[in-house]
């Protein structure tokens, strides 16, 4: 009985919806390109949309609290400038430093955004929308209108997102931060006091406070998390196509957000799970990487992917609602 159970539960959950879509969407597009399923194609795959599902991650984070930012993509620019910069002016300095310091700016900003949102009260839109302005411009005034190009990066650096020795020489490095990324945060939400909190604010705020928690610092924790790894994307993203441009991260977090409602993340906060955000993120990515493999126009994949997202709120909403009543029929019951 408890086998049958569970593995109606699963068969039922979003996770394993989302393992089918995956599994036929993978078919479909080895038909039409027998190429496709390869483990170099999908390790470029995974090292390519590294930066798209770690931002994903934090994104979650910022959903669940009934938030939002739109200034992901600004931030990862402002970040990965001001650390490549350094890097062009302090050739010596080692790789850890200059993720460091990408980090450190990535943080400031999350901290700085977090505070107007908790603390301010801001609507995270409206609080957002403003600063994915303001970064954009700190960008080009950090680099006086310029850019970095390849050749004032080290080799060290540019080598870095090509390498493996993170992953002892068998997985790519950029591959092993993202798995890192994925199982601390995973941890971090399940199993952890602080992780329930930030899932109890996004179900009910007033509830959470009068059962003791801050919700201001809750909220605050998201933005500084969002912040960090936009900090660590701004490294990434540089070391990966060796330049830092002003506009780098513009649009992104479209994609980013995307992932999130594709893997089931309400935008009502409250519900989501890591594992629902990767596989959300890897159908993203290869429906990205897979319709230039098939010959999709340009113009034809932002209209598919803009379809995608449509049709996957429509369902989260659908089902929510699905779920809602049947609670409801159960308590009445």
């Amino acid at each position: 009985m408890s086998k049958k159970w569970n593995f109606k539960k699963f068969t039922s959950s979003r996770e394993s919806s989302l393992i089918f879509v995956l599994i036929i969407l993978c078919a479909l597009i080895q038909m039409r390109n027998h190429e496709f399923l390869t483990l170099k194609m999908f390790e470029n795959l995974f090292k390519n949309y590294a930066v798209i599902m770690i931002l994903a991650v934090g994104m979650m984070c910022v959903l669940l609290i009934g938030g939002i930012d739109i200034s992901i993509g600004s931030t990862l620019g402002l970040s990965g400038m001001c650390a490549s910069l350094f890097m062009r002016d302090h050739q010596e300095a080692p790789i850890l430093v200059v993720f460091l310091i990408s980090m450190a700016v990535g943080v400031i900003v999350g901290f700085i955004l977090g505070c107007i949102v908790s603390y301010g009260e801001v609507p995270p839109i409206i609080a957002t929308l403003g600063g994915m302005y303001a970064l954009r411009g700190l960008t080009y005034l950090a680099a006086d209108g310029q850019w970095v190009a390849s050749y004032q990066f080290t080799k060290a650096y540019k080598d870095f997102a090509q390498a493996r020795y993170l992953g002892f020489g068998v997985v790519n490095n950029l591959v092993v931060i993202m798995a890192i990324v994925y199982v601390i945060f995973y941890i971090f939400l399940k199993w952890t006091r602080t992780g329930r909190k930030i899932y109890a604010v996004g179900s009910n705020a007033e509830a959470a406070s009068v059962s003791g928690i801050k919700i201001s610092s809750v909220k605050l924790l998201c933005y500084v998390i969002m912040g960090f790894l936009c900090g660590l994307c701004g490294a990434v993203y540089t070391s990966l196509y060796a330049s830092a441009q002003g506009d780098m991260g513009t649009g992104m977090e479209m994609d980013v957000i995307a992932s999130c409602v594709v893997g089931g993340v309400s935008l009502n906060g409250g519900r989501g799970s890591v594992t629902g955000v990767f596989l959300g993120a890897l159908i993203m990515a290869v429906v990205g990487k897979a319709l230039p493999l098939i010959g999709v126009s340009q113009y034809w994949q932002t209209a598919i992917k803009g379809f995608i997202i449509v049709v996957t709120i429509v369902l989260n909403i659908i089902t929510q609602r699905v779920m809602e009543h049947k609670n409801m029929k159960e308590r009445g019951a």
